[in-house]
């Protein structure tokens, strides 16, 4: 069988290169996606290749613009001929706590369009290249309780383009039914700095006897988006999976907001 392509977006490190390794694990061809951080994805790319053997492209381009989106999505069709899996992943955040009534025009309108007009611009491309082989695999990363539309407090604007995000990803999980495709979005717990890139394996041998359940690294969020990818994964779709522990991470994080 004709191996698959599966494009990352925002894949050069943290939790997109963790992604992109689990389904280069699979025998996945793999692209790669960056805006800025061109050493760290030729990294990830040759760590790839050497360890998985499959085959790698790496992009530079930003999502949130709709002629770099085409641009890319060229380069895929022109490279492997085929495009069946699209993570995405990449989306920015504003790390300055700010009441909606404080963001700047510009502020919210690139949390619109890094987050879900960039999604947007992804399914217009990829969906024909999928619906041509009758398969194809969308999974987008949402956030903790994103299927509830919930409040996220100084953090709207981010949480209401992923709350069109979910919106969407269950429309397509419809639409697309008929075409072999499925759609679902993987919600990460709060996984922070180096744990991003660490392996299940490490975050166990890190865990010390005091602590009641281990941290959550990037492994657990990419292994999810690499079942999800699997050939007989058909029937999940238009689900919105947290992996976050059983945690009400967002609760947390609203109180830390509040002191």
């Amino acid at each position: 069988m004709t191996k698959r392509v599966a494009f990352i977006t925002g894949s050069a490190s943290g939790l997109g290169r963790q992604m992109a390794i689990a389904l280069a694990k699979e025998g996945i061809h793999v692209v790669l996606n960056y805006v800025h951080s061109q050493e760290k994805a030729q990294q990830t790319a040759q760590l790839i290749e050497e360890k998985y053997g499959v085959q790698v492209l790496v992009l530079q381009g930003d999502v949130s613009q709709k002629a770099a989106v085409t641009e890319m999505i060229a380069k895929i069709r022109d490279a492997f001929g085929r495009l069946d899996i699209l993570v995405h992943n990449a989306g920015p955040f504003i790390k300055e706590q700010k009441k909606v009534q404080d963001y700047r025009l510009d502020e919210w309108q690139a949390m619109v369009d890094g987050n879900l007009n960039s999604y947007f611009y992804l399914l217009q491309e990829t969906l024909p290249l999928m619906a041509q082989n009758k398969w194809g695999r969308v999974v987008a990363v949402g956030f903790n309780q994103v299927n509830t539309t919930p409040a996220w407090q100084y953090r709207g604007a981010y949480a209401a383009a992923k709350s069109g995000v979910a919106s969407l990803t269950k429309t397509i999980a419809l639409e697309e039914a008929a075409a072999g495709i499925t759609a679902n979005v993987v919600c990460p717990g709060d996984i922070k700095g180096s744990y991003k890139e660490m392996t299940i394996e490490e975050a166990i041998k890190n865990t010390t006897p005091k602590q009641t359940q281990r941290v959550e690294v990037g492994d657990d969020v990419a292994r999810v988006v690499a079942f999800l990818c699997q050939e007989n994964s058909t029937f999940i779709s238009g689900s919105v999976i947290e992996v976050g522990g059983g945690q009400d991470i967002l609760a947390k994080r609203n109180r830390e907001s509040s002191n």
